[in-house]
C-alpha cells in the first residue's frame, strides 16, 4: 500500500481515520456519516483519475 500512496498519502489516511475516531467518541452516527462521505469522495476521485488517464491513452495504468 505504501508504494502506491507514498508517505504523505499514508499520513493523510492516518489523519483522516484519526479524525473520524475523534468524532466517533462523541457520536457514532455522525462518524458513520462522515466515513461514508469520505469513502464516496474517494470513489469519485478514483473515477475521475481513471477517466482522465483513459482519455490520454493510459487506461491500463489504473
Amino acid at each position: 500500500m505504501l508504494d502506491k500512496l507514498g508517505v504523505v498519502g499514508f499520513l493523510g489516511v492516518l489523519l483522516m481515520l484519526g479524525g473520524v475516531a475523534v468524532v466517533a467518541v462523541e457520536s457514532l452516527l455522525v462518524a458513520a456519516g462522515i466515513a461514508f462521505v469520505v469513502a464516496g469522495l474517494g470513489l469519485v476521485v478514483f473515477g475521475l483519475v481513471r477517466n482522465l488517464l483513459s482519455s490520454l491513452g493510459m487506461g491500463g495504468m489504473v
